[in-house]
């Protein structure tokens, strides 16, 4: 909440759409907050009741079940480390299927709190950490996106966290709360994935 009250008005993406994404949008007020969520019925049920919330709804191709395997494709596939846009992003993790506004905008904040990962059926985190990552070291206007993710005392949220975002750009972590401040490496190519 800090950051985002001293960011905004701004450009702020939510993987996830809950109780408290009034609250995020409100804190954001002037600026754009977008919402993707892997549930229909949930958007529907949101957008009753807070019609004004941009919402999408994002269908996973992965379970939380493949997340080793998805880890290691990460690390070995050179493509992976390639910073462009997502969608035409030849590694696995890279989401491509969100709407193209999405990709179009430089985020000043990304927040990934979502898809659900607590069993090994669910979507799990992985690519929407991943693509957070991508995202935020694509930005054409340099400067530097601020990327949360929730729940890292999850293995998941953890490994995948510390491996895409950096944990040479974690800036803090409270609680189940991680912080990375990513900078831009767009046009940087000395610019190594990770420091």
């Amino acid at each position: 909440m800090r950051i985002l009250e001293k960011k905004s008005p701004c450009n702020f993406l939510v993987f996830g759409l809950g109780h408290d994404s009034l609250m995020w949008a409100a804190l954001n007020h002037g600026g754009r907050t977008v919402f993707l969520e892997e549930d229909k019925s949930w958007i529907e049920q949101i957008r009753r009741r807070i019609p004004g919330l941009e919402s999408y709804h994002v269908a996973y191709d992965t379970k939380l079940h493949q997340a080793d395997e998805l880890m290691k494709i990460g690390a070995e596939d050179e493509a992976c480390k390639v910073v462009g846009d997502p969608r035409f992003s030849t590694c696995r993790l890279a989401l491509k299927n969100l709407p193209s506004d999405v990709y179009d905008t430089e985020w000043d904040l990304i927040m990934v709190d979502a898809p659900t990962g607590w069993v090994t059926d669910a979507p799990g985190r992985m690519t929407a950490i991943y693509t957070a990552g991508i995202m935020a070291r694509n930005r054409e206007s340099g400067g530097e996106s601020e990327v949360f993710v929730h729940d890292v005392d999850r293995p998941v949220e953890d490994k995948f966290s510390k491996a895409f975002l950096c944990e040479g750009y974690l800036t803090q972590q409270e609680g189940r709360l991680r912080h990375f401040t990513i900078p831009s490496h767009r046009g940087l190519l000395e610019r190594p994935f990770c420091p």
